[in-house]
């Protein structure tokens, strides 16, 4: 039975690597960006922090976005989750609970902070703190490699941010994603604003977008209360035009897909390869 249990062996090995290496690439707990006010902490408001964190950490296993305050006069604290759009709770759940403990290791005990996962984002400020516009610019990610025009790029890009400036305004939940011609594109505004203040935050979004990154292949933009991304394929990864608001369309699914396929179709190459092996033992009368 050597043959037959390496066999299975090999094929739960190949399984495992396989699920492994699909958690990593979906990943929506990695770091994008911290802002950490100077301002610390009032001593009395510290019990009205932990308590506020924990509940929008209870929230997020029901829904992606909730805003709550949570004590009574200067010691109240103020705060804010929101998950990407195309986030399950469950997967919404496990990037908002690691947020308090970044909170804690990259600003301490502040007035004010907001950390910015890959899939998620909290933030909180105790009452009065200053307030900032919707649509202060708080963070950007240019692609360093440029485009070369010829290939009609803006054209695209102009498109594409058309989409998804439609998108969040008419799919009823303030998010978008899709591609056109080989630009994917993602677009998503904070739970509390309505669909006319959103369409102008992420029309501000892909205005800042070509101010700060010009022809930078990919870009991430990130204001106060939206933020909008883009990637573009010169070889043309897709020659379409897909949407969806509120599910999947964009790279990181299909990196997902993509491994998934593969790692099916190399089970099935060494299954077949060992069933060979054993059938070629079996004829000169070995045993397995």
């Amino acid at each position: 039975m050597g043959i037959l249990r390496t066999k299975q062996t090999l094929s739960f090995l190949i399984l495992f690597n396989l699920s492994s290496l699909v958690f990593t690439t979906t990943d929506n707990t990695n770091v994008v960006y911290k802002g950490c006010s100077e301002q610390k902490l009032p001593q009395q408001s510290s019990p009205n922090l932990q308590s506020l964190l924990s509940s929008l950490v209870s929230a997020s296993a029901q829904k992606t976005f909730a805003a709550t305050t949570t004590g009574d006069g200067q010691s109240a604290v103020t705060g804010v989750y929101q998950c990407r759009g195309d986030l399950s709770t469950s997967d919404c759940y496990l990037c908002v609970s690691k947020i308090p403990r970044k909170i804690s290791k990259l600003c301490g005990e502040v007035a004010a902070a907001r950390i910015q996962l890959s899939g998620c984002y909290l933030r909180y400020e105790v009452v009065g703190f200053k307030q900032v516009p919707m649509t202060q610019l708080l963070y950007k990610v240019c692609g360093s490699k440029k485009v070369n025009d010829g290939v009609g790029f803006e054209a695209k890009r102009d498109s594409g941010f058309g989409m998804v400036e439609n998108g969040v305004k008419n799919g009823g939940n303030l998010f978008y994603t899709g591609s056109y011609m080989s630009l994917y594109v993602l677009g998503q505004c904070e739970g509390s604003l309505g669909n006319g203040d959103c369409g102008d935050c992420i029309k501000t979004a892909e205005e800042q977008a070509k101010l700060e990154c010009g022809d930078s292949i990919s870009a991430q933009i990130y204001l106060f209360s939206c933020f909008i991304s883009y990637s573009f394929y010169p070889n043309g990864v897709s020659s379409t035009s897909s949407s969806s608001s509120g599910s999947g369309g964009n790279p990181h699914t299909e990196r997902t897909v993509a491994l998934a396929v593969g790692g099916v179709a190399a089970v099935g190459f060494f299954v077949v390869c060992l069933m060979f092996l054993r059938s070629v033992l079996k004829k000169k009368g070995g045993k397995y």
